[in-house]
């Protein structure tokens, strides 16, 4: 059924179409914090083992850099939390200010977590229930980091595996360029005379 025969029904049934909610919807949100939004997901790794280890990272939505927290195979609040004050010290390093902290309902994101970014005066927000799309660039990154990466890798054990998430954040972040930012990478922007090249198109392939 086409939204407009479900018009038509409502409009004979005198039933007016709901008005707009008041505020930004979520995606006219994102895009305008972008350059504040630290979005948090964990994704999981497979060893040759059998062993399953369960990977932390963040990425800046604004820049798209990716920053791997840590990887465990028990995500315990006592490690988690010190991730994020481990977190929190990279970005005080790298002169990065977050102001919103994203991060989806994972039992591991307990109450402590989120105290460290809170006691930093940062506000954190919690995705919906079943709603991957409102953590989306996360998702993206994790899913670029299976396809490009974890499945085309035999991994012998956490050691072997955070070695190949430097290799591949150290790529992802100096020399992956991102539509996003008109062909640039995360720390390797673009010089001014490429970017306002006359004829060019922002965000065409290289």
């Amino acid at each position: 059924m086409v939204p407009s025969t479900v018009w038509q029904i409502l409009k004979s049934a005198g039933i007016n179409r709901a008005p707009r909610r008041g505020g930004p919807s979520w995606a006219e949100f994102l895009r305008s914090q972008a350059q504040g939004i630290l979005a948090l997901d964990f994704f999981t790794a497979g060893l040759l083992n059998g062993t399953t280890v369960y990977v932390l990272a963040a990425i800046e939505h604004g820049t798209r850099r990716i920053r791997i927290l840590g990887a465990t195979e028990h995500p315990v609040q006592s490690w988690v939390v010190q991730q994020a004050r481990n977190l929190l010290i990279d970005l005080e390093d790298a002169g990065t200010r977050a102001k919103p902290v994203l991060h989806d309902r994972d039992a591991s994101f307990t109450a402590a977590f989120d105290s460290v970014f809170q006691a930093a005066g940062i506000r954190v927000i919690r995705s919906s229930v079943q709603a991957p799309r409102m953590n989306s660039v996360m998702e993206r990154w994790i899913g670029s980091c299976r396809r490009e990466l974890l499945n085309r890798t035999l991994v012998w054990n956490q050691r072997h595996l955070m070695i190949v998430l430097r290799e591949y954040e150290d790529f992802y972040n100096r020399y992956r360029p991102h539509r996003t930012l008109n062909q640039a990478a995360p720390l390797r922007p673009l010089p001014d005379d490429v970017i306002d090249r006359p004829g060019s198109v922002p965000g065409s392939a290289a």
